[in-house]
């Protein structure tokens, strides 16, 4: 976690997104996307105590894109999320109907974004409901 200048707090981490489809030629195939996420506010704190590697999350947010330079000089290209909203969906492994899945945090900073993302951080420990989070 890190603090901007005006001493707000912000946390980033990656999500990845997977997708399984069939090929036209009837072959099963999966693919996985990286997106960079950043946090503000109060949820940043929620996302930085609570959320572990492995763990189904829901995310919804801003969209922004950007391009930099590798270390080798090369140009790079990557899709941002500025989160404005995240459901916890609970473990890797649980089932849908999980106790964990109606776990909701909302940054009241921020409008709500118009694009949501489910994908898995990591294996953690099951959290409360959010509204029994200390604020």
């Amino acid at each position: 976690m890190r603090y901007s200048p005006s001493g707000n707090p912000m946390t980033s981490f990656s999500i990845a997104s997977n997708r399984r489809y069939t090929t036209a030629a009837g072959e099963q195939r999966e693919e996985t996307e990286w997106f960079n996420c950043t946090a503000f506010g109060r949820l940043a704190d929620v996302c930085n105590q609570y959320l572990t590697r492995g763990q189904q999350v829901y995310l919804e947010g801003r969209l922004k894109s950007r391009q930099y330079d590798r270390r080798d000089g090369t140009p790079g290209f990557s899709l941002d999320v500025s989160v404005t909203e995240m459901q916890m969906l609970g473990r890797r492994g649980d089932q849908p109907d999980d106790a964990f899945g109606e776990t909701r945090g909302r940054n009241d900073d921020q409008r709500s974004g118009d694009t949501g993302y489910a994908g898995s951080l990591g294996a953690g420990e099951p959290m409360t409901d959010i509204d029994d989070l200390p604020f």
